[in-house]
């Protein structure tokens, strides 16, 4: 064989097994990614699954490629085809979570299907271990071993096949029910990433080895090809799942996903391929253990995550902002530079510093202005008048009187500056006030005149980002409920619309305790009679027609607002009385939690849950009646 022949047989060869290697690093990758953000969601579990089963597929298949022993290369095999026995039940349970998702639930003949499958892969896993699923090692290609096949091994082909077709045709239907141009490209992708576990998982040597021990370099160039694309399609199966299951908008799912993945499985097979490198090229030049070796390792880990933190924000302008690329820009500089209430007392701590030192004064102060009175932001030295009662709303009336003037003036031996913001030319806003007390004159020189003005100009600008800011985050709590709440509608509506019909607004989580706290006592005790729900305005108007009882009143109330949760008809015990069966028979009848759940045919952990539901119901009925009573009361 000629020279340079060998020469691309050992690097095809070498290139296939780093990216074999590269594939069960990328599904370990990808299952960590998965445990981490959404594993709530059916689909992130079950390609979780999936990727568990790929990472020891592939694992196997690593180890075995670069064994040197027949027998610890058979041992590897085996483990491989673990995950190979394994994979079909878990890809139809795969396909049958997506196809729930578009708005077809599993029936009995889709779950019992599934439950078959899982029965018949712990079949063929018990029977790895007897020897009866496939052979023994063949060394017909020493750096490719591979398992001589048996008559149960047809029957685990027939049954991968059957259930590979099955979960197709659940991914075809699921294509098919998708709407919208995004979850139907999204639908597109996974199909096309769903290939790769499909068919690159099944052990192809099995049954035809002789291709590849007469033409060794053809196959392991189509080998790491293959490899290659499987890796790219694990991705992108990856990168459609992501999106399932969690409420972020779409640009902080593809920012992480693609941080995860270089940070991750790219960064560990850069380093591992240039390890291999240079261990072999160390067994040729006769130093079986390279010092270089953990050195490259170290240099190949460190580079990688320098141009990750380097570029990733070029990457994320380029790739993700799209047309919202000056408001994510202008927020993420807002993040960056935004003045901590740490940051302004260190700013002001220095101000006042400078102000008694050019002054020589004994202590400083400075005030903002809220309403009719102040408040001490920073202090340092002597300031004692300022504890006095009525000594701040003295000052602050004082002040007010001086008709916007900058002078400074003395009050009760304090120098005062007031600090105004200029918001027009012929108006201005009263911040806060610097006061200095301790002073050795009472007339300033020219020099600390400009200084003292100087700084408080300073303090003023302070002062100003400070009220700004306080602005801003009231504008984002009052912003954030309605936010979650209409990106957990984005999430339920990305690949069946009809899902955003089954998401309720959010409810106070404080207003759900309250409730919940008082139907626990319902029949009587100090959640009900010390509730804060006593306060509301629809309960001061329910206490003429009960004689002015509160508990009573409140009781009356709760009740209520159960009965506008019970569906119109009679009382059944199916799926849309759930919510009212759970709150009458719990805490109206206080039957026990297992009592409850046998009646409702359900666990108790699915009651609890349910019951979490039924509690907000009647909270926002609450909520709504409370807003009907203050407006007719306004009215």
């Amino acid at each position: 064989m000629n020279t340079w022949v060998t020469g691309l047989l050992v690097f095809f060869r070498t290139t296939s097994q780093i990216l074999s290697a590269g594939i069960a690093i990328t599904a370990f990758s990808l299952l960590l990614y998965g445990l981490t953000f959404n594993l709530r969601d059916r689909v992130a579990r079950t390609f979780a699954l999936i990727m568990i089963s790929v990472a020891v597929i592939f694992t196997g298949e690593a180890l075995a490629s670069t064994s040197t022993d027949l027998v610890e290369a058979e041992f590897w095999l085996k483990f491989s085809y673990v995950g190979i026995t394994l994979l079909p039940a878990i890809y139809l349970n795969f396909s049958d979570a997506i196809l729930a998702t578009t708005g077809r639930p599993s029936r009995w003949r889709r779950k019992l299907a599934i439950r078959m499958s899982y029965i018949a892969s712990l079949v063929f896993l018990l029977a790895l271990p007897l020897g009866l699923l496939v052979g023994e090692s063949s060394s017909e290609i020493s750096s490719a071993p591979h398992l001589s096949p048996t008559i149960f091994t047809g029957f685990l082909f027939l049954y991968y096949f059957v259930t590979m077709v099955m979960a197709w045709i659940n991914f075809v239907r699921s294509y098919m029910r998708t709407t919208t141009p995004t979850s139907r490209r999204r639908m597109a992708y996974l199909i096309t990433g769903a290939l790769a576990p499909a068919i690159g998982s099944f052990p192809f040597l099995l049954y035809n080895s002789q291709i590849a021990l007469e033409h060794s370099l053809a196959f392991w160039t189509i080998s790491a090809l293959s490899n290659l694309i499987m890796g790219g399609l694990i991705v992108l199966m990856a990168y459609s799942v992501a999106f399932f299951g969690v409420p972020w908008p779409d640009r902080v799912v593809k920012s992480r996903l693609l941080k995860w993945i270089i940070r991750g499985p790219v960064t560990a097979i850069i380093t591992l391929g240039l390890v291999t490198v240079v261990r072999r090229a160390g067994n040729v030049f006769g130093n079986p253990y390279s010092g270089m070796v953990p050195f490259i390792m170290v240099i190949a880990i460190l580079l990688c995550e320098y141009m990750v933190t380097l570029f990733s924000p070029v990457w994320e302008r380029l790739l993700f902002y799209g047309n919202d690329q000056k408001d994510l820009e202008l927020l993420n500089n807002l993040e960056q530079r935004l003045v901590t209430r740490n940051d302004l007392s260190q700013f002001l701590e220095m101000i006042l510093a400078a102000v008694r030192d050019r002054l020589q004064a004994g202590g400083a102060f400075i005030a903002a202005i809220n309403g009719d009175g102040m408040e001490l932001v920073k202090t340092t030295g002597n300031i004692d008048w300022l504890d006095e009662e009525n000594s701040s709303v003295e000052l602050v009336e004082l002040v007010r009187q001086t008709n916007n003037s900058m002078e400074t003036f003395l009050w009760n031996k304090t120098l005062i500056l007031p600090l105004y913001h200029q918001e027009t030319d012929d108006s201005s806003e009263l911040l806060g006030l610097l006061g200095v007390t301790g002073i050795k004159s009472e007339h300033l020189e020219l020099e600390q005149k400009q200084s003292l003005e100087q700084l408080a100009f300073r303090a003023t600008i302070a002062l100003r980002d400070r009220h700004i800011q306080q602005q801003l985050f009231r504008s984002l709590e009052q912003l954030t409920p309605d936010i979650d709440y209409l990106s957990e509608l984005r999430a339920a509506g990305r690949y069946e619309p009809e899902h955003v019909l089954d998401i309720t607004r959010p409810v106070d989580e404080e207003m759900t305790t309250w409730v919940k706290d008082a139907l626990t006592h319902y029949w009587g005790g100090p959640r009900l009679t010390e509730s804060p729900l006593l306060s509301l305005k629809i309960v001061q108007d329910m206490l003429e027609t009960h004689d002015g009882n509160y508990p009573n009143a409140l009781r009356a109330l709760l009740k209520t607002a159960i009965e506008k949760v019970r569906p119109g008809g009679e009382r059944r015990f199916t799926g849309e009385w759930m919510l009212y069966n759970i709150l009458e028979m719990k805490f109206l009848e206080g039957k026990k939690v297992r009592e409850i759940a046998t009646k409702l045919a359900m666990s108790e952990a699915d009651l609890y849950r349910k019951q979490r539901v039924a509690l907000e119901a009647v909270a926002r009925e609450i909520a709504q009646m409370e807003k009907e009573a203050r407006e007719s009361h306004t009215n």
